[in-house]
C-alpha cells in the first residue's frame, strides 16, 4: 500500500488529485470544531454520555466527534448514506425508477439528483430531532428562531458534506463520501488512545495487568485488521465457457471466465440497518425524555432490554445482521438476471444446463457464501459488546463497524490508484 501511494506521487497528474483530496479532508475536520451559535459544546459532552451508544454513536463516530461538540458537521454523512439506500430499495420496488437505473450514465445522473433532493429532506428531519434533544444545552433562547437558526445550519454542514464528497469523488482520489466517514473514524484513534492511557493510571501506573490488557488489545486489533481483510477480498469463483461462434470468416467466443461472489458482498449495511433498529426505542425515548431516561414502568423494561449490555440485545442483534445480510445481497445481485444474460451471450455453467438450473446453482452458492459472510460481519458487531463484560476492556471500544469501512476504503482507495497507474503506464504503448 505504501509502495502504490509513493508510485502515485511521482506521477503529476495523481500528485494533484491526491492534494487537492488531502485539501477537501483538511476542511472537513476544520468544520468539525466550528460549533453551532447558541448551544454550549461543555453542557454537549455531559449529554453526549446519555446517548454515545447506537445510532447516536455511530453518527458521533463517523463525523469524528463532531456529534457531541454540536458543530456545523455534527450529523455528518449519514442523510445521504440513508437518502442513498432508500433510492437503491426504490429502484427495484419501483419499475420506473429500476428503467432508469439501466438508461445509463444518464440515468445514473438523474438518480444521482433525486438523491441529493432526499438526503437535504432527510437532513432537515434529523436536524429537528437533533435540534429537540439539544435543547437543554442551548445557550439563549430555544425558541422558534432557535430552531431555524440550528436545524438549517446543521442541514447546510450536511449539503456542504455532500458536494465536499461529490468533488472528492470527481476531482480526487477514491469514492468521497468513504474517505469522509474513515477520516471521522481515524480521528478518533486519539481518544481511543486516551481511554488505555486512564486505564493504566486507574491501576495505578504500568502494572503486570495493564500492560497484558494492552498487549491484548494490540494483538486483537491485529487479528481482527487481518480477518477483516482476508474476509473482505475473499469471493467464489463460479466457472463459465463460452461457447464458440462463427460469424461469417470470423469465430467469437470459446474462452473460459468466472463469476466472482465476494463474501462479504453487502458491505457494512446489514449492521447500519440493525443499529437503526435496535437503536430506534432508544432514539424515541431520547426525543421525548431527552437525556432523562425512566427506568421505572414499561418504557424502563423496554429500554433496559434494548441495552447494549443486555443478553436480549445481543441476541436480536446478532439475528438482525443475519436477515439483513441476505436481504441486502438479494437486491445488489439477482441469479436469474444473471443467467439470462449467460444464455444470450451462449455461455454456460461446465456441467449445469442452462436457464434454471443455472439461476438455482448460482442461487445456491451464494447462498452457502452469504452465510459465511453474515457470519462473520454478525461476529465481528457483536464482538465489542462481547468484550465490554471483561471489567479490564471495558472502557476500550474497538469498533467492528468502523474496521470494516477503513479497511474497505483503503483497499478500494488503493486499488482505484494502482488502476490509475496502469492507465498512465500503457498510454504509451496506446499512442
Amino acid at each position: 500500500m505504501l509502495q502504490t501511494l509513493r508510485n502515485a506521487w511521482k506521477i503529476p497528474d495523481l500528485r494533484k488529485k491526491m492534494l487537492y483530496t488531502i485539501l477537501m479532508l483538511v476542511i472537513f475536520r476544520l468544520g468539525s470544531f466550528i460549533p453551532v451559535p447558541g448551544i454550549d459544546a461543555e453542557m454537549i459532552k455531559q449529554l453526549m454520555g446519555g446517548f454515545d451508544q447506537g445510532i447516536q454513536g455511530l453518527i458521533n463516530n463517523f463525523s469524528g466527534g463532531a456529534l457531541e461538540r454540536a458543530s456545523i458537521f455534527a450529523m455528518s454523512i449519514t442523510p445521504y448514506i440513508n437518502a442513498s439506500i432508500i433510492l437503491q430499495l426504490l429502484t427495484v420496488a419501483i419499475p420506473a425508477l429500476e428503467k432508469l437505473a439501466k438508461e445509463g450514465e444518464e440515468g445514473r445522473k438523474k438518480i444521482a439528483s433525486y438523491t441529493r433532493y432526499v438526503t437535504v429532506i432527510l437532513a432537515f428531519i434529523q436536524a429537528t430531532g437533533l435540534f429537540f434533544s439539544l435543547r437543554s444545552a442551548m445557550t439563549g433562547d430555544s425558541g422558534v428562531f432557535a430552531y431555524f437558526v440550528v436545524t438549517f445550519t446543521f442541514t447546510a454542514g450536511t449539503a456542504f458534506l455532500m458536494w465536499l464528497g461529490e468533488e472528492i469523488t470527481e476531482k480526487g482520489v477514491g469514492n468521497g463520501i468513504s474517505l469522509l466517514i474513515v477520516i471521522g473514524i481515524v480521528s478518533r484513534g486519539p481518544q481511543m488512545l486516551q481511554s488505555m492511557k486512564a486505564m493504566v493510571e486507574q491501576s495505578g501506573g504500568v502494572t503486570i495487568q495493564s500492560a497484558a490488557t494492552i498487549i491484548a488489545i494490540v494483538v486483537i486489533a491485529v487479528l481482527a485488521i487481518g480477518a477483516v481483510v482476508l474476509m473482505n477480498e475473499a469471493e467464489r469463483r463460479i466457472p463459465v465457457q463460452y461457447a464458440k461462434r462463427v460469424v461469417g470468416r470470423k469465430s467469437y467466443g470459446g474462452q473460459s471466465t468466472h463469476i466472482p461472489l465476494k463474501v462479504i458482498m453487502a458491505g457494512v449495511m446489514p449492521i447500519i440497518f440493525a443499529v437503526s433498529i435496535m437503536s430506534f426505542p432508544r432514539t424515541i425515548s431520547m426525543f421525548i425524555h431527552g437525556t432523562n431516561a425512566p427506568t421505572e414502568g414499561v418504557w424502563g423494561a423496554i429500554l433496559r432490554w434494548f441495552s447494549e449490555t443486555h443478553p436480549f440485545y445481543i441476541i436480536c442483534y446478532f439475528l438482525l445482521i443475519l436477515f439483513f445480510t441476505y436481504f441486502y445481497t438479494a437486491i445488489q445481485f439477482n441469479p436469474i438476471e444473471v443467467s439470462n444474460n449467460m444464455k444470450r451471450n451462449g455461455g454456460f455453467i461446465p456441467g449445469i444446463r442452462p436457464g434454471k438450473p443455472t439461476s438455482d446453482y448460482i442461487a445456491k452458492v451464494l447462498s452457502k457464501v452469504t452465510l459465511l459472510g453474515a457470519i462473520f460481519l454478525a461476529a465481528i458487531a457483536i464482538f465489542p459488546l462481547l468484550l465490554a463484560f471483561i471489567p479490564s476492556m471495558s472502557g476500550i471500544s474497538i469498533g467492528g463497524t468502523s474496521l470494516l469501512i477503513v479497511v474497505g476504503v483503503s483497499l478500494e482507495t488503493v486499488k482505484q490508484l494502482e488502476s490509475q497507474m496502469l492507465m498512465r503506464h500503457y498510454k504509451g504503448f496506446l499512442e
